[in-house]
């Protein structure tokens, strides 16, 4: 199968739903191997396990891993709903991941803001693709806030 960039992130748009349904931040993220293989995926809990690093990225990439028992994904792509945290930036540029597929940018959190010019947290050789399903991928965001903001 080839890798289709907006099948990906449809997958990581279910995780991010999976996310908000169980009340956390909607952010989802999927790791393919080279081939098409689904070989890890998560989406936020870090209400649910307590833990300020259960971020979506951080749980795909582990049970990429696993999968492959090694800690190093060169030849994997991620596919991640919003524009990763820098915690989450690093986490992907130590795991040597080659493809990075962002959907929306993340302008207040995002690895980008605190970057200077032609600097990146990924390994020198990653290439980066952002916007897919970028409206779709905001909108499940602005969605969540809105409805939080409306119970306050």
């Amino acid at each position: 199968m080839l890798l289709n960039d907006d099948y990906f992130m449809g997958l990581a748009l279910n995780e991010a739903r999976a996310a908000a349904a169980e009340g956390e931040i909607p952010v989802g993220a999927v790791v393919v191997a080279a081939g098409g293989r689904v070989i890890g995926r998560g989406h936020n809990q870090t209400e649910c396990l307590n833990d300020v690093t259960a971020h979506a990225e951080m749980l795909a990439i582990t049970a990429a891993a696993r999968s492959l028992g090694g800690k190093y994904l060169p030849g994997a792509t991620l596919y991640v709903t919003v524009e990763p945290c820098p915690m989450c930036a690093g986490a992907i540029g130590w795991s040597q991941l080659g493809r990075i597929v962002i959907g929306a940018p993340d302008t207040k959190r995002g690895y980008t803001t605190l970057l200077r010019a032609g600097a990146t947290p990924f390994h020198p050789r990653a290439e980066v693709v952002t916007g897919v399903r970028e409206a779709e991928c905001a909108e499940i965001m602005q969605s969540f806030f809105r409805s939080k903001r409306k119970k306050s």
